[in-house]
């Protein structure tokens, strides 16, 4: 008889069900047949975490979110760049927990290689410094670069933000130097897909990097 597949949960904190079903269904293609993915959105935080104080505010609920969900999964994957909640679930729960923000900075500092981060959100962008330094990858770490406009707007117009993205790619690698940049936002999930194609360095989708990660924490 087969065994049941191990049941990850994906929260979104921001609070549209469309972009969880996005989420999702990255996650479940990227993630094998004994792992079945199923997904949380938050209620309280905005459709779309674009500050500081918001991703801040997400915290809580993607907690509550958690500890709900806690005796009906086997892992937990937090599906915001920022991680909000990781740390609190990683430290009251036995649970393997990853977040998106992490898993693809891990990833892409493999070997050594130097990363940057292309998203649309120039206010979160001391948390995704800040998230570079607590994993100890400064000196490999080359900034930031934004697509120069509203991230809402770009959300509403899916080929005017990947043409925004792929220019901020674009300056993590030519003005940076950096050897691999993170589409830096599970809501950019499905631009971070079709931009990996367009360059030879190594374009980093989170959603899949945490999917492979916990893969490996669950199967060690």
């Amino acid at each position: 008889m087969a065994s049941s597949p191990h049941r990850i949960l994906l929260i979104n904190p921001n609070s549209n069900a469309a972009t969880t079903a996005m989420m999702v269904a990255i996650a479940k293609s990227a993630a094998a047949e004994a792992f079945d993915i199923i997904g949380a959105t938050a209620t309280r935080a905005p459709m779309m975490i674009v500050s500081a104080d918001a991703l801040e505010a997400a915290a809580s609920e993607v907690e509550e979110i958690a500890l709900a969900h806690q005796g009906s999964c086997d892992g937990i994957i937090v599906s915001a760049f920022g991680d909000p909640g990781l740390a609190a679930i990683k430290a009251e729960m036995k649970l393997p927990a990853v977040g998106i923000g992490e898993s693809s900075m891990l990833e892409a500092a493999e070997g050594g290689r130097r990363f940057g981060v292309a998203t649309t959100t120039p206010l979160l962008k001391a948390k995704i410094d800040a998230l570079a330094d607590a994993l100890g990858l400064r000196s490999h770490y080359t900034g930031c670069r934004f697509a120069g406009r509203d991230p809402q707007e770009l959300m509403r117009d899916p080929p005017r933000l990947r043409t925004a993205l792929a220019g901020a790619v674009e300056a993590c690698i030519e003005h940076d130097r950096a050897e691999a940049v993170i589409i830096g936002g599970g809501p950019l999930g499905e631009a971070a897909r079709d931009l990996q194609p367009m360059f030879a360095a190594p374009v980093i989708a989170p959603v899949p990097s945490a999917v492979a990660r916990m893969m490996r924490l669950i199967n060690t």
